[in-house]
């Protein structure tokens, strides 16, 4: 007697969960930390091995943990499926139609920033030119680029996120240091996908 839909159901959408965590560059006990359970936890739920994973306030709390909606998980899991041939001979019900193919969104350009201060010396030193993706998340130990709600614009190292703060590390105290900067002063975090020494 299965505890779901099937197993193979399960595991496409704890796959799908997973792809969105991916995304966000998240671990899973990053993204087990922000709804409160183990690595372990979230795990389970991943591979398709938790009852609930169907349930919609499930759902919700857990794609709210990465950022996310159960929409874009529904999504996820659509765009996860093979596509399939249309059966051979006449339709039995007589309309035909070759599918719909998800387009994603164009890629957004990258852009770049000369740093003027050597903070984050030795990784990036006054000079450098660092290529950024807006719209790309940090992994741990990544450049990022932070733009703040009142115009300011900081470059730090990615340490990791706890709900409603970023922890980075950089700025007045250097590399050692670390920082806490609330989320509702961020309006954009991007990822550093190069640094150009000129």
């Amino acid at each position: 007697m299965p505890r779901f839909e099937s197993d193979s159901d399960a595991r496409r959408l704890g796959e799908a969960l997973a792809a969105l965590r991916r995304a966000r560059g998240l671990s899973q006990a990053e993204a087990g930390a922000r709804v409160g359970m183990t690595s372990q936890g979230w795990g389970l739920y991943e591979a398709g091995k938790r009852p609930g994973l169907f349930r919609p306030d499930v759902q919700r709390r857990l794609t709210a943990a990465v950022d996310a909606t159960p929409e874009a998980l529904s999504i996820s899991l659509s765009l996860g499926l093979p596509m399939t041939a249309p059966p051979e001979g006449p339709s039995s019900t007589g309309v035909e139609s070759g599918g719909r193919v998800f387009e994603g969104a164009p890629p957004t350009p990258s852009r770049r920033l000369q740093l003027s201060t050597d903070d984050l010396a030795p990784w990036a030193a006054s000079g450098v030119v660092l290529e950024y993706a807006p719209g790309r998340w940090p992994r741990r130990d990544q450049g990022c680029v932070i733009d703040m709600d009142d115009g300011e614009r900081l470059v730090r190292l990615y340490e990791r996120s706890d709900g409603d703060m970023l922890i980075v590390r950089g700025g007045v105290g250097g590399l050692a240091s670390e920082e806490r900067i609330p989320r509702t002063r961020t309006r954009a975090v991007s990822a550093v996908v190069a640094r150009l020494d000129q």
